[in-house]
Formats: structure tokens, C-alpha cells, sequence
């Protein structure tokens, strides 16, 4: 760049530059095939509910569903360090299309629960990762063409930005197919997406972006030998299980509050407005300086979220509620993109797929056992319960964030890339 101006580029300018290398198709491409998991994740409880008359059976099939998917992130990461993303992609997009199909199938055929569990595993676990596999193409997209820290920490913005949107607008979709005609009308839309933009994700030029372990230019000297993942990845681990925790325990609370006063109703609009508010903070965090440094920003995150859940144990009215939610949903985009800015920086090159989709299973993980768990607090003891463990979780997240070791250098960028089509 040349110019006797040193003055920093704004914003809008480094989303620009971002999509200038990533090309503006891959991110539409990778926000439709990520939006089924959000269908299907927020869908399953209502689809097999309906289906079954039995709220434990739907309860049960969703966790069978978020826990597949957990169990097979890391392996479906590995197998494209290994393998690159476009077969691993390809193939497990077109598994999930077809498992997702299946399972609304025996939905609506009500077969026995133990059935049920067995497709909704298998939905789950055939999971292509877009989301974690696209932040992992996108930071390698930047880094080869030279980006600096600024442009990472954007791609990653955006990246949780698509996130919080795809759960804002799947639990929309669901509704809108309840209320029209029947939630399996939105379970065969989200089969057609991962399998169309599933596809258009794994053929997209850029899948060769993220280099291949056996590529990296060290010799590997036995088969199995791989590149060992330091300490600071394992904690940052431990935090977003308990940012998972967070969300599980303020979703069960939601859910069980506006019940409580009457308008369950309100549920997924209560939702929606914590992931708006985040959405919109997330796009913003690209504005966050260089010199505010990732463990110094996580320490402030997760202890702002730590204090802002503190009020919604004692929310008790449908207005306060939505106040109340729609401030800590500011905080959860900075928590999120700085654990997977954390993330990216300290695991090796050769397996950053493996530990974006590693990281992203700690945090569906940690929600997905605990909305079973507060789920049955907020019924046995009311919502506060619910809300209360979603704030312990939000302490003990800034406690491990306080143990954060130092991060290792920004990697040398490799050759520069040439623009995405």
C-alpha cells in the first residue's frame, strides 16, 4: 500500500478487504449451509413434541441430536486437515441432507423414542461443520494474502455474526412452518440447503485456502505423529463449555419465564432479540485495536457477562425480560470471537480445522447437556434456577480466562492468495 497516509483503515474498509480475498459468494454460501443446524437444533424439540404428544421425548431427541453432532465435530475438523474440505464437506453434506430427511420421516411416522434418538444421533453426527470449517478457510484466506490481526479478528466477526443470525432466523423458520402448517415442512427445507449450499461450500475455489497436514512443509516422520496441541487451547476449551452453560442455562430460563407469566408465546422473539444484539456487536468487534490484546479482551468479556446475567435472576416481568436480554446479548458476540481468536492463534496451522470444530462442539456441547439439566431446575424451582446456573457458569468463564497463558506469535503469512472469484 502506498501513500504518505498512516492513518488506520476503518472498518467497512477491512470487511472490505476480508471479502476482496474470500469473494462475497462464500459467505452467502456457508451462512445457508450453516442455517439447517440452527433449523434442526431449535426445531427438533417442537417437530418430535408434536409428533409424539410428549415434551420428554422431544427434549430427550434433541439432546440425541445436539450430542451426535458434538461427538463428531472434532473428527469431521480432523478428517479435513487431512484431507482438505472439499471431500469431507461434500460427502458429509450430502449424509446429513439424507439424515435429516430420515429423521423427519420417522417424526412423522412417530416411531418408537429409542428410533428416534438413533436418527436424531445420526442427523447430528452427520453435521458438515460449515460454520467452524468456514472461519478456519476464511483466517487462512487472510493470512496468505498478508492480512494483519485486524483482518483476522474480521473474518471472525463475521463469521459469529452469520452464527447469531442463522439462530435468529432458524428458530423463525420453525415458527412460521408451526404456525402455516407443520414443522417437517421446515426440516425438508433445511435437507435441501445443506445439500445445494453444502455443496457450493466444498466446490467453492477457496476450499484449497486451508493446507492439508501431510502439505505443511515439515516431513512428518512417523503416520502417527501429529503436531501436539498446546495448553493454551485446552483452557480456552474449558471457557467455551462454560459459555455454552451460559447460553443453555439463559435459554432454559427464557422458556420457563415466559411460560411462567403466560407468554410462552414470546419465547423465540425474546431470542431474537439477544441474537440481533449480538449480531450487531459482533460486526463492531472488527473496530476493537490491535493493541487490546485477546487474553486482556476475554478477561472483560466474560467478566461483563458474569455481571450482566446477575439481573435476569430476578426478572420477573415480560418487558424487564426483553431489557435485560437484550443487553447481556452484547455481550456474547465478544465472548464468542475472542474464544475463537484465541483458538485460531494457538493451534498449530496443520490442525486448525480440527480445533475450530473442536472449539465449536466445547460450546454446543456445554449448552446442549445443560439445557436438559436447567431445563428440569427451572421446573422443579422455578426460572431464577435456570438463570443461576447460566451466571455461575458466566464465573467460573472469567476465572479461566484469568488463567489464559501467553499466546505465541502471529504466524508469518505465506504467499499471497489471489482474490477469490
Amino acid at each position: 500500500m502506498t501513500g504518505t497516509s498512516t492513518k488506520a483503515p476503518s472498518t467497512l474498509d477491512t470487511y472490505r478487504q476480508v471479502l476482496a480475498v474470500t469473494g462475497r459468494l462464500l459467505p452467502l454460501v456457508s451462512f445457508l449451509g450453516r442455517l439447517p443446524v440452527a433449523v434442526i437444533q431449535f426445531g427438533s424439540v417442537l417437530l418430535v413434541t408434536r409428533t409424539s404428544g410428549s415434551l420428554a421425548t422431544g427434549g430427550t431427541v434433541a439432546c440425541a441430536l445436539a450430542l451426535g453432532q458434538v461427538a463428531m465435530g472434532p473428527f469431521v475438523g480432523r478428517l479435513a486437515d487431512r484431507h482438505g474440505q472439499r471431500p469431507v464437506v461434500l460427502a458429509f453434506a450430502l449424509a446429513n441432507s439424507l439424515a435429516v430427511a430420515g429423521y423427519t420421516l420417522g417424526a412423522l411416522r412417530a416411531l418408537p423414542t429409542p428410533l428416534l434418538v438413533a436418527l436424531g444421533v445420526l442427523a447430528g453426527a452427520t453435521v458438515p461443520g460449515i460454520g467452524p470449517l468456514a472461519r478456519a478457510r476464511g483466517v487462512a484466506l487472510v493470512r496468505r494474502a498478508g492480512g494483519d490481526e485486524r483482518a483476522v479478528n474480521a473474518v471472525l466477526s463475521l463469521e459469529s455474526t452469520m452464527d447469531e443470525l442463522s439462530f435468529v432466523l432458524g428458530p423463525a423458520l420453525i415458527g412460521v412452518a408451526s404456525v402455516v402448517a407443520h414443522p417437517a415442512y421446515a426440516f425438508g427445507a433445511a435437507a435441501l440447503l445443506v445439500a445445494v449450499c453444502g455443496t457450493a461450500f466444498a466446490v467453492h475455489p477457496t476450499a484449497a485456502a486451508v493446507p492439508r497436514a501431510a502439505a505443511e512443509g515439515r516431513p512428518r516422520a512417523r503416520s502417527g505423529d501429529r503436531t501436539r496441541m498446546p495448553r493454551q487451547v485446552h483452557v480456552v476449551r474449558v471457557g467455551l463449555v462454560l459459555l455454552g452453560v451460559l447460553l443453555g442455562g439463559c435459554g432454559a430460563g427464557i422458556t420457563a419465564l415466559t411460560q411462567e407469566l403466560g407468554h410462552e408465546d414470546q419465547a423465540g422473539l425474546v431470542y431474537a432479540a439477544m441474537g440481533v444484539m449480538s449480531a450487531v456487536v459482533g460486526l463492531a468487534m472488527a473496530a476493537v485495536p490491535e493493541r487490546f490484546a485477546l487474553p486482556a479482551r476475554w478477561r472483560v468479556a466474560t467478566g461483563a457477562a458474569a455481571l450482566l446475567s446477575l439481573p435476569l435472576i430476578v426478572t420477573h416481568s415480560m418487558p424487564l425480560l426483553y431489557v435485560v436480554v437484550t443487553l447481556f446479548g452484547a455481550l456474547f458476540a465478544p465472548n464468542l470471537i475472542t474464544g475463537f481468536g484465541l483458538t485460531e492463534r494457538a493451534v498449530p496451522r496443520a490442525r486448525l480445522a480440527e480445533g475450530m470444530t473442536v472449539a465449536a462442539s466445547a460450546f454446543v456441547g456445554g449448552q446442549a447437556v445443560t439445557l436438559a439439566v436447567a431445563g428440569r431446575l427451572a421446573q422443579a424451582h422455578g426460572p431464577a434456577a435456570a438463570f443461576a446456573v447460566g451466571s455461575a457458569a458466566a464465573v467460573l468463564a472469567f476465572l479461566v480466562a484469568l488463567r489464559v497463558p501467553p499466546l505465541p506469535a502471529p504466524a508469518e503469512p505465506a504467499t499471497p492468495a489471489v482474490a477469490a472469484p
